[in-house]
């Protein structure tokens, strides 16, 4: 088993973090530390772990000129976008404590002469968070604020190609006066973390990564009746109805497909465009693809960077040869790409047509910046298509036509419906998905109800 994690940078393959691993003595003492924690701070009044909370966001924010470049240099994020992910950081963080009040008050019964009656929100206990690295500052926090002003103690454990996301988010929050062992972090390897999921600690696991581990989380948590919540990915795709301006559709779902070299979970994977409009979709599709610039993310003109390793895009190249050797159409020449060379993370952006659901760039998530697009004759046939997948987690309609594109929603399985936006978060809706895509919910006042267990008051008025 390793003893150290090493992280290295995929700009140009240099080793830029590197940590022990905690041993079974400090992992032991993190959990009994967060369990001790816990029975203090859940009765912490709720304004004070705001309070925290608050100064804690206040803090990251002061500090994000030097957390985006270390965002950039861990996984590749383009400097100039760096800093968005700051900002919904704060966004999102900012909107779950302003709803705390509301959705962690009581619920009251109604009236009943002689007796009160309410439910409580109570805390569920410790929350281990395991975060990724694509979106690894705004994805933790989902769970962690809510958790945290639900009265939990939070143990976050980070990817170890963002282990200094950890770190930061560790540090803000001491800043902020947070007690003791109430938010704590760890560098663990994969058989720790399944050793404290199984070791009676933890209460409720928060994870974002691939089915593969997901279906392992369940499985590790299986009979110990804990709560897991799982957000596995996606493969979301987008309908350009014949009725959408054309112009705003390709802007949207170019960004939507390509933003952070295509390794976001909802990030657009697939498109279907009404056959009428489709020549030229496709056209105008192409023509912003190629204006993108391919190169180092320290440099501050280069709008599409590495995808996190070389094996990454291995495997996206490897779909797309495939997918051509089936006869699909590659738009894009690598070559005018001059940073695209294959054994590194450096790869240029695709546009494939003549696609269809025997390959596996449209059925398989690519995680990488290459999408395939599709005609289609109707609406029928498009929404017949976006359902044909094992995961839900967003899809999008392009339509002038309000009515008929939310229509189109209430026919899609997914867990978040977009129509004239694609690849976005709300913080005051809720994310969530079906299929594959796991299950659980994050943000919104919803968001609130993974981190508390309800507790029924019954008290009868003896006179």
């Amino acid at each position: 088993m390793a003893s150290t994690l090493k992280t290295f940078s995929p700009i140009d393959g240099s080793l830029f973090v590197e940590r022990p691993y905690a041993n079974s003595e400090q992992v032991r003492t993190a959990l009994t530390k967060a369990e001790h924690a816990q029975a203090a701070w859940r009765n912490t009044p709720l304004s004070e772990r705001k309070a925290i909370c608050s100064r804690a966001v206040d803090a990251f924010v002061a500090d994000s000129d030097v957390i985006a470049r270390e965002l950039c240099w861990q996984m590749g994020r383009p400097i100039q976008y760096a800093a968005n992910e700051i900002n919904s950081f704060a966004e999102r963080s900012r909107y779950m404590i302003a709803v705390a009040d509301e959705s962690l008050a009581p619920v009251q019964a109604s009236e009943k002469t002689g007796f009160i009656r309410y439910i409580n929100r109570e805390p569920v206990g410790v929350v281990l968070v395991i975060a990724p690295w694509n979106f690894p500052l705004h994805t933790p926090i989902n769970a962690i604020v809510p958790a945290l002003l639900a009265g939990n103690a939070v143990l976050l454990k980070h990817s170890a190609q963002t282990p200094l996301c950890a770190e930061r988010i560790f540090a803000v929050f001491q800043q902020a006066g947070i007690p003791e062992g109430v938010f704590q972090y760890l560098h663990m390897t994969h058989e720790v973390t399944e050793a404290v999921i199984q070791s009676g600690a933890i209460h409720f696991v928060a994870f974002t990564g691939s089915v593969s581990v997901g279906a392992s989380i369940e499985r590790l948590a299986a009979g110990r009746f804990i709560g897991v919540g799982l957000e596995l990915g996606g493969k979301d795709p987008s309908y350009i109805r014949a009725d959408a301006d054309l112009d705003y559709a390709v802007d949207n779902t170019v960004d939507g497909a390509f933003f952070n070299s295509g390794q976001s979970c909802c990030g657009i994977e697939r498109i279907y465009v009404h056959e009428s409009i489709y020549d030229r979709f496709v056209g105008k599709f192409v023509a912003l693809v190629r204006q993108y610039r391919l190169g180092r993310s320290d440099y501050p003109e280069t709008t599409l960077g590495p995808l996190v390793n070389a094996a990454a895009a291995a495997f996206v190249r490897g779909q797309i040869n495939e997918a051509v050797a089936q006869g699909a159409v590659a738009h894009i020449d690598p070559a005018d790409f001059s940073m695209d060379q294959e054994g590194t993370p450096y790869m240029a952006p695709q546009v494939l047509t003549q696609v269809d659901h025997s390959m596996r760039v449209m059925t398989e998530e690519s995680f990488g910046p290459v999408v395939g697009i599709m005609k289609v004759r109707s609406d029928a046939q498009a929404v017949m298509l976006m359902n044909d997948s094992m995961f839900g987690l967003t899809a999008s309609v392009f339509s002038q036509n309000i009515e008929i594109a939310a229509t189109l929603g209430q026919q899609i399985e997914t867990g978040t419906f977009f129509v004239n936006r694609c690849d976005y978060l709300d913080p005051e809706l809720a994310w969530t998905g079906v299929k594959n895509t796991g299950r659980g919910c994050t943000l919104s006042k919803l968001g609130f109800n993974a981190f508390t267990r309800p507790k029924s008051y019954h008290i009868k008025i003896v006179s």
